[in-house]
């Protein structure tokens, strides 16, 4: 009996309320690891486009001094080579900045819609890999919104802000380098307006930052609301509730509204107010270049520069566009602060713990040798056997797959400390069909995802066919498993195709067989195209219990040795239910089946039918002995006790 305890819901996505650190790193890393050659050279172009953005001044300030010694000697002449060799290799660099921008956006597209699509198959993969409690604890609309409204917000900081941000970052560097090759005292003017814009930033952005995560949150919770509201419309009607749901609805648009408000408060301030430092800095540095060139001061600089209007003008032109590129960066602020956000929801997903599965039993195809021993081979014989390869003396034995279930002293719990079974103990041996009633909440629905491994027990041992389940591999564990649930969930596709669904190699006889067995194939050749109408909308044109039929061809077809039907039928009309039970029956027959019903009437050949109660075993025997016992299942089946 094992003792290990399982927490539940341990991969639940973390809700975090900031961008993990590291989460630009990563994002960078994920680009030059599936771009490495796209992402360099797009590196390079970006490198280009700033430096020669930046180095304009640099020429300004030759022409300048050119016109001043023109002014100075009258020889026009001597300069003009000089001047058209500047002209013209200006003219070149702007020319390769051209060039090397439109090669950048080119490979921006490739770099950033591919980076997204490997994304969004990660998130998916790893999504399809989440044990069901993942499913449980995420809204549906919660999970949607990270494919859509988080990954925008990464496509816009792939595409625009990462760019632009490298590109104000190598000019902002770039023109600090000129500047102390021109004047070291006019530098430490500048130097001061950075500081002081790094404190305006911090505190302004850092506000829009906490209110843009809450944001990212909240669009979430609304669309998760939202699209559950679509979902239940015929419920909503029936019962009324409009206006309470359209109150709720503005509750969580109100606190939208909220968050963005006041995210977008701070972040739209921001650019002013940077701007405006910047339009300060500039009239300072005119001021002090002013006074320099008045008073004759002597230029401490790398160049040996003296102070002239050579020298003020490029670095009055080079402060402006040093506090336009920081006044960029600052307007990306908020699409950085978003795509983050985004970006650490996406990779919340990416890096959620798969379903563990540490089964090393597989489920393989067998065939009877000359003494009767089974023997693997690739053969479809409709023979199973269970590979049980043993560690300790390094030998393989097959175990004949018959459908054998025992539960020993079964505890699980959903949420820890809130017991939900107690001490289940049950057999079901092969071809062997077991019926599980009681109230809801009772527990019947739990035992069944037990058995699929849906979850992990507390408690106890489940051995099938004499394996331990936990052996078990849990895809082929689950192969071998039949299971037709209440809420049908049928897909975009054909009739055909979605019976299909249960066992993807199966042909078109196969399915109709299956089809004709389970009572589906009356309606089905009545539907406009027969097997190949098309079905949209999880089967909306189609009645419940058609869906339903639909669902149990779809277990038929898949031929398992143990059937699984949790209230199978409960969506049937009566004239139906008769129809599909005789296909049950034959479906059931050789097999071990579970059941769980509400209507008691189909459950009376069960050899064993348990009654469950808040998690416990209270009765258990053939319908004739428990009526005899005249227990809960008397009350149930004569009325005297209601189900729900």
């Amino acid at each position: 009996m094992s003792s290990k305890k399982h927490s539940v819901y341990k991969d639940e996505a973390p809700k975090s309320d900031k961008p993990k650190k590291g989460t630009v790193l990563r994002i960078i890393k994920t680009i030059f690891r599936n771009y490495p050659v796209r992402a360099t050279l797009a590196t390079i172009c970006v490198i280009i486009n700033a430096v020669v953005s930046a180095t304009p001044s640099i020429y300004m300030q030759k022409i300048i001094k050119l016109v001043e010694d023109v002014y100075a000697t009258g020889d026009w002449d001597a300069i003009k080579g000089e001047l058209f060799l500047i002209v013209g290799i200006l003219a070149a660099t702007y020319v390769a900045s051209v060039v090397s921008i439109f090669i950048f956006y080119r490979l921006m597209a490739v770099i950033t819609q591919g980076t997204l699509k490997n994304l969004r198959c990660s998130m998916f993969a790893k999504m399809e890999a989440c044990p069901l409690r993942f499913f449980d604890r995420n809204s549906d609309g919660d999970i949607m919104s990270r494919y859509t409204n988080d990954v925008d917000t990464l496509r816009e900081l792939i595409s625009e802000c990462i760019p632009q941000i490298m590109i104000s970052g190598i000019i902002v560097s770039t023109l600090i380098g000129i500047m102390l090759y021109f004047s070291f005292w006019m530098t430490l003017v500048v130097v001061g307006s950075v500081v002081a814009m790094f404190f305006v930033t911090k505190k302004i952005g850092g506000m829009s930052a906490k209110h843009f995560i809450k944001q990212r949150k909240t669009i979430g919770k609304a669309e998760g609301f939202a699209e559950e509201m679509m979902h239940g419309q015929k419920v909503i009607k029936v019962f009324c509730h409009e206006e309470e749901v359209k109150a709720e609805f503005d509750k969580l648009n109100d606190e939208l509204y909220r968050d963005t408000e006041r995210a977008n408060s701070y972040g739209n301030v921001l650019a002013p107010v940077l701007n405006n430092i910047g339009n300060l800095l500039y009239v300072i540095l005119a001021f002090v270049g002013g006074i320099f060139l008045v008073t004759n001061a002597t230029n401490l600089s790398f160049s040996g520069l003296a102070f002239s209007i050579s020298v003020v003008v490029p670095f009055l032109n080079m402060a402006k566009q040093f506090a336009g590129n920081i006044n960029r960066v600052s307007n990306q602020i908020t699409a950085v602060v978003m795509g983050l956000a985004g970006a650490s929801r996406i990779f919340e997903i990416i890096d959620m713990e798969p379903e563990h599965d540490e089964g090393y039993v597989t489920l393989v195809n067998a065939k009877e040798g000359e003494n009767g021993e089974l023997i693997e081979t690739d053969e479809v014989t409709g023979i199973w056997a269970w590979k049980h390869p043993h560690t300790a003396d390094q030998t393989v034995t097959y175990e004949r797959l018959r459908g054998d279930v025992r539960l020993f002293n079964v505890d699980f719990e959903y949420v820890e400390g809130k017991p939900v079974l107690h001490d289940i103990s049950l057999y079901a041996k092969p071809g062997q069909k077991v019926a599980f009633v009681g109230a809801t909440g009772a527990g019947k629905t739990t035992i069944t995802n037990l058995l699929n491994r849906f979850y992990d027990i507390a408690d106890g041992k489940i051995r099938y066919d004499g394996i331990n389940i936990n052996k078990i591999r849990k895809s082929d564990l689950r192969r071998s498993l039949g299971i037709v649930l209440q809420d049908t969930n049928l897909f975009t596709g054909t009739v055909l195709e979605n019976i299909r669904y249960g066992k993807l190699d199966a042909t078109d006889e196969e399915c109709i067989a299956a089809a004709k067995l389970t009572g589906a194939d009356d309606f089905i050749e009545r539907l406009p195209d027969g097997y190949n109408t098309h079905i949209t909308g999880g089967g909306a044109s189609l009645s419940q219990g058609q869906r339903q039929l639909i669902s149990i061809a779809r277990a038929a077809v898949a031929n398992p040795p143990v059937m699984i039907l949790d209230e199978a039928t409960s969506s049937i009309d009566t004239r139906t239910e008769a129809i599909v039970q005789r296909g049950m029956d034959a479906l059931m027959k050789g097999r071990t089946v579970f059941v769980i019903a509400h209507r008691l009437s189909t459950v009376k050949n069960a050899n064993v039918i348990i009654v469950l109660d808040h998690g416990r075993i209270i009765e258990r025997g053939s319908h004739e002995e428990l009526i005899a016992l005249k227990g809960q299942y008397y009350s149930l089946y004569t009325g005297a006790f209601e189900l729900e």
